[in-house]
C-alpha cells in the first residue's frame, strides 16, 4: 500500500512557539512510519517557512527539532512558504496537513484557511472553528448564547482601556470581584495570564495581558476543581471520560504545566456518575456551538456546590509528554498516541471528501 504524505507544520510566530515544538517533538516520535512518509515543516519564530531533507527520521532532541528546518544536507531546504509548496505540497500522491502551530498565526483560522485554497486536507478544527475558539471572547458570546453557563466575565479592547482605564477598573472590582483573572483573548497555555488579588495587582495583570495582545478578558474566580475533557470527530464527535490535574497550584500558570514534575493526572476524575455525564453532554454542546470538528479539548470548572462552568475550549490541546488530551483517550477506549493521531487523520480526509456534497434526499 502506498504510503499517505503526511506534511507536519510546527513551531510558528506565536509565543507559544515552545510549546508547538513540545508538542511537534512527542507527535513526530509517535507516528507509524510504515502508514506515512513524514515531511516536517518548521516555521520560525519570524515566520520563515522551512523544510529539510531529514524527514524520514525521527528527531533525538528539541534542538534537533527546531533545526529541522534550516539545514540544508539534502540539498533542499527552502525559506519561504512558496519554496514548502514547491518542495513539500507538490508530491505526488495522498497528502494529509498535521498543523502542530498553537495560538496566533496556526491555532487561529489563518493556517486553517490556506489549506483550504490550497484543496488540502488538514487535520483539526476548519476556519470558522479555529477562528472561534481562538478569541476566548468571542468563544464566551457563542456559549452565552447556546445556554451553557460560564463564570461571569467582560472584556474590553486596548483603545477602551486607554480611554476609560479607571472606569474599567471600577467596573472589574463591581461586576466580578477579587481575586480575578485577566487574560489576553486570544491566547493559550496560560501565557500572559494573571490572578490578581487587589486594585494594584489588577491594573498590572491588565497591562501584562495588552503585552500579548489588544483584547482581554477578565474573569471571576471560580474555587473549585478543574475538569477536562476531549472530544473528538466530526458531524458525530465523542467525547472522552472526564480526568483533571492534581496539583498543589493556587494558578496553574504556564510553569506549572509544563515544569512542574510533580503534577499526577486522575483519569478518570473521581465524581459522580451523574456529573459525568453531565460534564460530557455540555461539552459536546459546546463543541457544537463552536462549530468545532476534529478534536477539542473542553474544560470546566466543578464548585463547592456542584455548579458547573465552562472554561474554554481548546481547539488545538496540547499533545506534549505531560498533555491531558491523548491520555484521557487512552483510559477512555485504549486509544494508543500513534492510533490516535491516526484517527484525527482519518476526521480530516472524511471532512475533506463531505466539502460541498448535500446527501439530504427526500
Amino acid at each position: 500500500m502506498m504510503k499517505i504524505n503526511l506534511f507536519v507544520l510546527y513551531g510558528g510566530k506565536s509565543v507559544e512557539h515552545e510549546v508547538s515544538l513540545r508538542t511537534a517533538f512527542t507527535v513526530l516520535n509517535a507516528i507509524d512510519r510504515e502508514t506515512y512518509d513524514v515531511y516536517p515543516v518548521y516555521i520560525t519564530r519570524e515566520g520563515v517557512w522551512c523544510c529539510d531533507g531529514l524527514q524520514k527520521q525521527k528527531p533525538g532532541s528539541m534542538d534537533e527539532l527546531a533545526s529541522l528546518g534550516g539545514n540544508d544536507r539534502a540539498g533542499n531546504a527552502a525559506a519561504s512558504i512558496g519554496g514548502v509548496l514547491l518542495h513539500y505540497f507538490s508530491i505526488p500522491g495522498k497528502k494529509v496537513a498535521l498543523p502542530l502551530l498553537h495560538g496566533s498565526y496556526g491555532e487561529d483560522g489563518t493556517v486553517q484557511g490556506m489549506l483550504e485554497l490550497l484543496d488540502m486536507p488538514y487535520v483539526g478544527n476548519g476556519v470558522l472553528g479555529a477562528a472561534a475558539t481562538l478569541d476566548k471572547d468571542v468563544a464566551k458570546r457563542l456559549l452565552d448564547q447556546a445556554g451553557i453557563g460560564q463564570t461571569r466575565y467582560i472584556s474590553f479592547s486596548l483603545e477602551e482601556w486607554l480611554e476609560q482605564g479607571p472606569a474599567l477598573i471600577k467596573k472589574a472590582e463591581r461586576e466580578l470581584g477579587l481575586p480575578c483573572y485577566v487574560k489576553p483573548a486570544t491566547l493559550g497555555s496560560s501565557i500572559g495570564i494573571s490572578r490578581c488579588q487587589d486594585v494594584r495587582e489588577l491594573a498590572e495583570g491588565i497591562e501584562e495581558a495588552f503585552r500579548y495582545d489588544r483584547k482581554l478578558v477578565i474573569e471571576r474566580e471560580i474555587r473549585g476543581r478543574e475538569i477536562q475533557v476531549a472530544v473528538m470527530g466530526n458531524d458525530r464527535p465523542i467525547v472522552s471520560l472526564p480526568g483533571e490535574f492534581i496539583h498543589r497550584h493556587t494558578f496553574f500558570d504556564f510553569e506549572s504545566k509544563y515544569m512542574d514534575k510533580e503534577l499526577v493526572m486522575s483519569i478518570p476524575a473521581s465524581l459522580p456518575e451523574g456529573v459525568t455525564a453531565r460534564i460530557r453532554e455540555l461539552a459536546l454542546q459546546a463543541y457544537r456551538a463552536l462549530c468545532c470538528s476534529g478534536l477539542a479539548r473542553v474544560d470546566f470548572f466543578l464548585d463547592a456546590d456542584g455548579e458547573l462552568y465552562c472554561n474554554e475550549i481548546n481547539a488545538l490541546p496540547g499533545f506534549t509528554g505531560t498533555s491531558m488530551y491523548p491520555v484521557m483517550w487512552e483510559r477512555t477506549d485504549g486509544t494508543t498516541y500513534a492510533e490516535l493521531i491516526g484517527k484525527l487523520i482519518d476526521y480530516a480526509f472524511m471532512r475533506h471528501a463531505d466539502k460541498g456534497t448535500i446527501r439530504y434526499t427526500r
